[in-house]
């Protein structure tokens, strides 16, 4: 018997799918009973730990390798895509450099901007035509908590993020109407490989740790079931919304 969360039938394309938060996102939404369509950089078609377990869940899974620093690799799996029955779209593909302000290399803040934000608008432009015309579907940002607060030594990455933020409603307002709600979720501090700098450093993990409410680093796994809400009906009446997953460090 379906229920709220119950996905079963619906295609998902989930980006930055090959580890991390995308890895968990991917594995939730099949637990759910999603299909999916992972996306990723570096991910073998043929082969990949994130197909496996999908696979696993009895669930059908696709791969595709796109770079999203290329607007026409950006373009070409768009058009690929655009045409299938997509339900639920995850953009999660990411990156982030670090480098104070005053020396950040302007090649970097192109870099980060293209991946983290044009690429991210380009891409769920192509998929989002067949939602609106079908309507139906679900729009997933990953966001950060830098959408909130500015960061240190990362200015590409906070910029684009709150970008993200403003993206995410003003898609919103646009597409609710016609039954593609659009949210993004905000990660706290997850213990992944975009963050494995400041988790080396024992000063900045300590201040980390000590500001964290649930007192501890955020699991990519705890990012899955904030994605499964807001992609299944549970949350049809949601859509604008900036969800902080993050230990309670923005209520602290």
């Amino acid at each position: 018997m379906s229920g709220p969360f119950d996905l079963t039938g619906r295609l998902a394309v989930v980006t930055g799918a090959s580890r991390g938060i995308g890895r968990a996102i991917a594995e939730s939404l099949a637990e759910a009973g999603a299909d999916i369509i992972a996306v990723s950089a570096s991910i073998d078609p043929t082969r990949s730990a994130v197909g496996d377990a999908v696979t696993a869940r009895g669930r059908a899974f696709e791969a595709f390798a796109c770079d999203f620093a290329d607007p026409s690799s950006v373009a070409a799996l768009g058009a690929r895509l655009r045409d299938r029955p997509v339900d639920i779209l995850v953009n999660n593909a990411g990156m982030i450099r670090r480098a104070p302000a005053a020396e950040h290399p302007l090649e970097w803040w192109d870099e980060v901007i293209q991946v983290d934000l044009s690429s991210q608008f380009a891409f769920t432009q192509a998929l989002a035509r067949g939602m609106l015309e079908r309507r139906r579907g679900k729009i997933i940002f990953t966001a950060s908590l830098l959408a909130f607060q500015g960061g240190i030594n990362v200015p590409g990455y906070a910029a684009a993020k709150s970008a993200i933020a403003g993206l995410t409603k003003a898609l919103s307002n646009e597409w609710a109407a016609h039954g593609v709600t659009v949210n993004a979720i905000a990660p706290g501090y997850i213990a992944t490989d975009n963050t494995q700098a400041l988790q080396d450093d024992p000063e900045r993990s300590r201040a980390i740790l000590e500001r964290i409410p649930a007192g501890r680093w955020g699991a990519a796994s705890d990012i899955g079931g904030a994605a499964v809400f807001l992609a299944a009906p549970a949350s049809d009446y949601v859509s604008g919304v900036i969800l902080p997953v993050d230990g309670g460090w923005l209520g602290r």
